[in-house]
């Protein structure tokens, strides 16, 4: 046959509480990693997410000094007049100045209505003379543009709101200028950089600026990235105003040299706030001009700077398998180890956020793993709290048994409540302390009159340890045994025994008296005081152990309580030579046996401490 080995039931119970525990963890960690993944995966603090990344990322990387903008401001308004009032020979005379300096020039402007005929025309010829110009048009995006089976975008019947008076057919470049904001209004991507118009291909403002620029130098256009919705995502080179900025007046009349455009972008639009063409950008508090934006998004082509969002299913997984994993680190982790773990974590998700958006183009929402892992750390430092408050007090709970409340109460604060299991050698003073004659006064008293008096011996004893900071060992019956200098360290903890012992014989005379007035009886005690090494610990079984002290020195601490008188109180010589300096006086009594032993042991009568005297008849 065989056997099997059965654990002992608190060996059981104590497995079984730490595979709760262990499994109450891990499902926290599991359900906070669920939920980390629901909300990057939902966008849930979308505009949290939006703020963060406008904040880190949207850092300006300086602007291209080859573009130039021609800008509508006050200035001109107040020498031409109201804006929509310009008869277009203006633009045509600024062309003519300027030649062949630029080389593109885009009209970030909507000329869709006809002002005058010469005017027009002379617009037209300029442009058509030069062959550097782009003219900016509109695409009713709500009601014209719809899906197609591959998921782009697409024009349903090529209506277009562009250049349709003065200029008609296809002589003249011309791009869409669309620009929309996000939810929240912020300018943070762009409508896509083509689209097919009934199987014509139709090319954004900006990118019809880039693709004259190549052009021009004779070299390949690159395509931007664009997302799953086919927008093109924004890293603006510059803040607003920081593209450099002539006033058209200026220019038009002759106040500018035109050799300052030789070989740039130059892009006309406005630059006035009553012209209703300003925008919120994430890089910045001020609102920025449509043909700043326009000159930003024209530099991304330039530096071939497309970033795009990574993966919204992969992150989220990734950010839900990280947030439990560092749950489970952080509660397997001391505090001291978690928080620096917490803040390389934090520091180094930031970090690598800035350096692949700027780097490598890519545009993560870490904010949900930064929000998560402080609720990780936080979490964690909730669980390992509450673990451990519950351990202090269950360890509390157990000492205040047999430690002084005070000691309890300084461990609990200092939180040194750590003891070592199993056993330890420490050097201790032990006491003995046992009521004489016990036996035949109990046989003459009534039970409830004997343990009257026990109950007012055993307080007098407890109180006296406790009051010198001494461990409450175990009672014996009418015998009561204490400790000192475990199971914590205890400053002068041979003195201390001393005067428990002399707290001891001073109440026993007020309860001698009591016991001669209520039953006829004398209660006398002896007592028994040794120091020197013993083991200390946690001694029995798992499910049932006492913490208490073995050894010679207990053994000898009890035999000397045992040859005490009444009211006398016997310690041994180490005693005697540790204490002698410290205000304690006894007398030598000489070797006495011990049971046991083949030598004798010389011991000393206590006599006094601290200036008072300890009597020896109770």
């Amino acid at each position: 046959m065989f056997k099997t080995e059965r654990k002992p039931v608190g060996e059981s119970m104590k497995n079984w509480k730490k595979i709760i525990h262990r499994g109450m963890v891990w499902l926290a960690a599991v359900l906070l990693g669920l939920l980390a993944f629901l909300f990057c995966y939902n966008d849930v603090f979308y505009s949290f997410d939006n703020l963060y990344k406008d904040k880190l990322y949207q850092r300006a990387r300086g602007v291209n000094q080859s573009i130039k903008i021609i800008a509508i401001d006050e200035k001109t308004l107040n020498t031409y007049g109201p804006f929509g009032t310009w008869d277009r020979s203006i633009y045509a005379k600024l062309l003519d100045i300027m030649g062949e300096y630029p080389a593109v020039v885009g009209f970030d402007i909507l000329f869709v209505s006809e002002m005058t005929p010469e005017g027009d025309a002379a617009l037209k010829e300029a442009a058509l003379k030069n062959g550097n110009v782009v003219f900016a048009s509109h695409i009713d995006f709500d009601s014209r543009v719809v899906k197609g089976p591959d998921g782009k975008e697409r024009i349903d019947d090529a209506y277009i709101n562009m250049l349709e008076k003065p200029f008609t057919g296809d002589e003249v470049t011309t791009g869409y200028a669309n620009v929309s904001a996000d939810s929240d209004g912020i300018v943070r991507r762009v409508r896509p950089t083509y689209l097919d118009a009934d199987g014509n291909m139709m090319y954004s403002f900006s990118y019809s600026v880039y693709r004259k620029l190549c052009e021009r130098k004779g070299t390949e256009p690159v395509v931007s990235a664009l997302d799953k919705t086919g927008s093109q995502w924004l890293y603006y080179a510059g803040k607003p105003f920081d593209y450099e900025a002539i006033s058209l007046v200026d220019v038009v009349e002759g106040h500018v040299d035109p050799r300052v455009f030789t070989d740039c972008i130059v892009l006309v639009g406005a630059y006035a706030n009553g012209l209703q063409d300003q925008f919120s950008v994430p890089n910045s508090a001020d609102e920025m001009f449509g043909v700043e934006i326009n000159a930003n998004i024209l530099q991304s082509f330039m530096d071939r700077t497309f970033p795009l969002p990574v993966d919204r299913l992969f992150f989220s997984l990734i950010t839900g398998i990280l947030v439990t994993g560092i749950l489970i680190l952080f509660w397997k982790t001391k505090l001291k180890v978690s928080i620096p773990v917490f803040v390389v974590l934090a520091a180094g998700t930031v970090f690598l956020g800035i350096f692949l958006y700027t780097k490598q183009d890519l545009i993560l929402p870490v904010v949900y793993f930064l929000i998560f892992l402080s609720v990780d750390f936080l979490l964690s430092v909730i669980i390992n709290y509450l673990t451990e408050f519950i351990s202090k007090r269950r360890i509390a709970s157990v000492f205040r048994k047999y430690v002084a409340p005070q000691v309890v109460d300084g461990i609990m604060k200092s939180g040194q409540y750590e003891i070592k299991l199993g056993g330890e050698t420490r050097d201790i003073a032990v006491l003995f302390v046992d009521i004489r004659g016990f036996t035949p006064l109990s046989e003459s008293l009534e039970p409830e009159q004997v343990v009257e008096i026990l109950n007012e011996y055993l307080n007098l004893t407890t109180n006296s340890i406790f009051k010198n900071s001494g461990t409450l060992d175990k009672f014996i019956g009418d015998a009561t045994m204490a400790v000192f200098n475990a199971p914590f360290d205890l400053e002068d903890y041979e003195l201390q025994a001393i005067r428990t012992a002399k707290d001891i014989v001073a109440g026993a005379k007020a309860l001698e008296e009591s016991c001669r007035e209520r039953f006829g009886k004398k209660v006398t005690f002896g007592v028994g005081v040794n120091c020197g090494p013993a083991v200390v610990g946690n001694i029995g079984c798992d499910f049932r152990m006492d913490y208490t002290a073995i050894g010679d020195t207990v053994n000898t601490a009890a035999r000397l309580e045992a040859n005490a008188k009444p009211g006398q109180v016997l310690i041994s010589q180490v005693l005697y030579e540790r204490v002698k300096d410290k205000g304690v006086t006894a007398t030598p009594i000489g070797e006495i046996p011990l049971k046991g032993k083949s030598k004798g042991l010389f011991v000393y009568e206590l006599t006094g401490i601290d200036g008072e005297t300890v009597g020896n008849e109770l």
